[in-house]
């Protein structure tokens, strides 16, 4: 088993047996924020693994209601790639309107760890809009700048209870999520999805913030909080 893997899994024993009967604790365990990026052995720039499709032209749409707007969020793999951090990265584009209208465009990089099968998140660049205008970059960040540093966004090997950063940038983005199910059924408008799974995501820059995301074996998101999956494939 590899150091990386034997790390996790000793976390995950460690989780188990506080959940025990008769073993208490007053706090969880931490969010892991040091991923020994060193042992990947190099990245790729596309792939995927089970949770986390990172193919060129691969396309995911969302839609459902939010605050009584139609929310529409297109998120494609783009056949683009970029140097981020010393690390070629690919680029995944999201664009979301709110009852037709674009509200934000951003431009996600990612690589997979050719050890681990991990996906880090080495930033985004991000387009705030206002009446067809851009009017704030607010939540851009890129590794290796301004103390940021890559994040898990879909580790390689799953482990109920991980808690991990998937955003590393101070004061900007700190992004964290805890597995917390494998075996969700899930239903939206693009089908039924099966072993699904679920994880809690929060940052402590809003304590107060709490979001659940739905993963589908072999195509990744399908439920966003009140945004459903609609369509997914290659576009």
């Amino acid at each position: 088993m590899k150091t990386g893997n034997i790390i996790l899994a000793l976390v995950a024993v460690w989780i188990m047996a506080l959940a025990m009967p008769g073993i208490a604790s007053a706090h969880q365990p931490p969010f892991t924020d040091s991923f020994m990026l060193q042992e990947c052995g190099g990245f790729s720039s596309s792939g995927s693994n089970p949770y986390f499709v990172l193919e060129p032209d691969f396309q995911l749409i969302l839609e459902g209601k939010e605050n009584k707007q139609n929310v529409h969020l297109t998120i494609k793999v783009l056949r683009e790639t970029s140097m981020i951090d010393g690390v070629r990265t690919r680029v995944i584009e999201e664009r979301e309107t709110h009852d037709g209208e674009l509200v934000e465009v951003s431009r996600n990089y990612f690589a997979i760890c050719n050890r681990t099968n991990s996906v880090f998140y080495f930033g985004e660049d991000v387009d705030i809009y206002e009446n067809g205008a851009v009017v704030s970059h607010t939540g851009s960040w890129h590794a290796g700048e301004n103390g940021a540093r890559p994040g898990i966004v879909m580790p390689g090997v799953i482990l109920l209870g991980g808690r991990y950063y998937q955003e590393i940038a101070p004061g900007v983005a700190m992004d964290r999520a805890e597995i917390i199910s494998m075996s969700q059924v899930i239903r939206t408008p693009a089908g039924r999805f099966e072993n699904c799974l679920e994880t809690a995501e929060t940052t402590p820059l809003e304590p107060n913030a709490l979001e659940f995301k739905f993963y589908a074996p072999g195509i990744g998101l399908i439920k966003d909080g009140t945004l459903g999956l609609t369509y997914y494939g290659r576009r």
